[in-house]
């Protein structure tokens, strides 16, 4: 019975994964394709990625794209970080409490809600619309994402080590350097990349707040679908999943590195 459940458990499991990868994987295949269209498949041909290399306009808003995405990330992985011990260190639980709930508007609010609102903000503070309005709102959106991979690391820190490093004469900052921050680190990366992906995935918060000629790939490519897909299209999702499939590993990599030997507290 139970190797007759697991067969089924693996069958579906498969199942999901060849419903979740094939469209990615037929997006990809016609970016190949020498036809101009997704109607039949051409012969194999690098037209569209040359077409693409091409386009000085793609290319740009691609560089934007990945510079917003990573100084957004940055942003909110440093004020994700500090908010995150805010929260834990809230002495009173009614407070946390409130504070948690604070930070997860952002998490359940629609995007179109959120992107509205940014909208009103930055009209009514005069702030216009462009590179500045689209950083300040993915990092506003992505500084909750942080928190919440930050805080079970958090909680699972042993107050013993902060006493320790006490009683031996440490600095705030030296406890804070040498042990607080080594010790939530994984949950720290993790924030980081899931950052990084919030933000080059977000379509709806970045439609409201751009403009001045500065847009993004998810914006571009919504304006360009619009009047007919191009395999030039496939070709850049083609380049942005082997992008994302680099931050993986590069994700992989850092979670899985040998852990470095830990100081002695007397050295503190």
């Amino acid at each position: 019975m139970k190797k007759s459940l697991l067969r089924w458990q693996n069958w579906f499991l498969i199942i999901v994964f060849v419903i979740l990868y094939a469209p990615i994987v037929f997006l990809i295949a016609y970016s190949f394709s020498s036809g101009t269209t997704m109607d039949h498949f051409g012969h194999l041909s690098g037209v569209h990625y040359i077409e693409l290399l091409s386009d000085k306009r793609m290319l740009a808003i691609f560089l934007d794209t990945i510079l917003i995405a990573i100084l957004s990330s940055t942003l909110a992985t440093i004020v994700g970080t500090l908010g995150a011990m805010a929260i834990h260190n809230a002495k009173h639980r009614q407070t946390k409490q409130t504070l948690l709930s604070f930070n997860s508007v952002l998490m359940v609010s629609p995007d179109v809600i959120i992107g509205a609102s940014f909208l009103i903000f930055f009209t009514a503070l005069r702030v216009p619309l462009g590179f500045w309005s689209v950083l300040l709102s993915h990092t506003a959106f992505e500084i909750p994402i942080v928190v919440l991979m930050i805080l079970p690391r958090l909680g699972e820190m042993s107050s013993s080590l902060i006493n320790a490093s006490a009683d031996l004469g440490a600095s705030n900052w030296q406890t804070m350097s040498q042990i607080i921050l080594p010790f939530i680190s994984p949950g720290i990366i993790a924030g980081f990349f899931m950052a990084i992906t919030y933000s080059l995935d977000d379509f709806a918060v970045t439609f409201f707040v751009t403009g001045n000629g500065f847009t993004t790939l998810s914006v571009e490519i919504y304006s360009r679908a619009r009047q007919g897909i191009s395999l030039e299209i496939n070709a850049l999702a083609g380049i942005m999943f082997i992008f994302s499939l680099i931050l993986v590993v590069v994700y992989y990599l850092i979670e899985n590195r040998k852990p470095t030997k830990p100081k002695r507290m007397g050295a503190l």
